[in-house]
């Protein structure tokens, strides 16, 4: 997708992801959104866009840790619990209670039982949700194992990304086929006509988030709220105020003022190359 193009789409999409938020607050609605797919499908960088110009009071992103050794011996739904939106808020969730369909399937954290009573439980715990009143939505986030490879690659060679990478993520190369059938089988016994699945194509990341976005605001029947204009009240006159002397208080190092002069000097250095070199080709 052309970059200008999809710049101007996204723009106007946060727009309106601004205009559901304040439907949000004002109906005291409760959304839950979850993004789930393989390592490097382009989950985190989805919800990135999806919060950016949204109030982090309202909507908030969950990427819960590993579960600690009381967290262990909870039901398994517990922890993910204590995180749903109340009145008014909007939860993304990174990843989400569907670790238990994925990595933990795959990667044998845990049992064959337990996986199966997973499965049987979800649709009646998300059943629950939503006849509490939570709209839920549910994203998978497809995407090749050769275009997985080069993502992966790509933030080994990237040092501000390299954190992304875990032992596990590599694990996930020599599991393909393992988490596509444990995908499978998640999809068939959760899909369900309360709480559909959605799939989203992330080959092409950009496409990815607008199709994605796009879903989502149509999914939820949201209006404009009106909300009264706000004016900006006339400052008061002086009582007296003055502020300390500058000696007074501690002040970061202007670091920029420098890398400003640094970078004048080797503008006019350039500047007079280039006047040398057109002197030289006139004389």
């Amino acid at each position: 997708m052309p970059k200008k193009l999809y710049e101007k789409e996204l723009y106007r999409l946060q727009a309106q992801l601004v205009e559901m938020q304040e439907w949000v607050r004002a109906q005291g609605a409760r959304v839950v959104v979850l993004f789930e797919g393989r390592d490097a499908a382009g989950k985190g960088s989805a919800i990135k866009r999806v919060a950016e110009y949204l109030n982090p009071r309202v909507a908030q992103i969950v990427a819960l840790p590993t579960p600690s050794d009381r967290e262990r011996t909870e039901w398994y739904f517990q922890r993910y619990i204590a995180q749903l939106p109340a009145a008014g808020e909007i939860r993304l969730f990174d990843r989400s209670w569907y670790n238990r369909a994925g990595v933990e399937r795959v990667m044998g954290f845990c049992t064959p039982e337990e996986h199966l009573r997973f499965l049987n439980q979800t649709p009646i715990f998300e059943r629950m949700l939503i006849e509490d009143g939570i709209v839920l939505r549910k994203y998978w986030f497809s995407v090749s194992d050769e275009e997985q490879e080069r993502r992966f690659q790509s933030r080994l060679d990237d040092p501000m990304r390299r954190w992304k990478l875990s032992p596990m993520d590599l694990e996930a190369i020599t599991r393909w086929e393992d988490y596509s059938r444990a995908k499978d089988e998640m999809l068939v016994r959760t899909d369900t006509p309360e709480s559909p699945w959605f799939i989203v194509e992330a080959d092409d990341k950009r496409r990815a988030r607008i199709n994605m976005i796009s879903h989502l605001l149509d999914s939820i029947p949201y209006f404009p709220v009106v909300r009264a204009p706000l004016v900006l009240p006339p400052r008061p006159p002086s009582t007296g105020y003055e502020r300390p002397p500058r000696e007074a208080r501690r002040y970061v190092p202007d670091l920029a003022s420098a890398l400003i002069a640094e970078h004048e000097a080797r503008e006019a250095a350039r500047e007079a190359a280039r006047d040398d070199r057109a002197d030289g080709v006139t004389n």
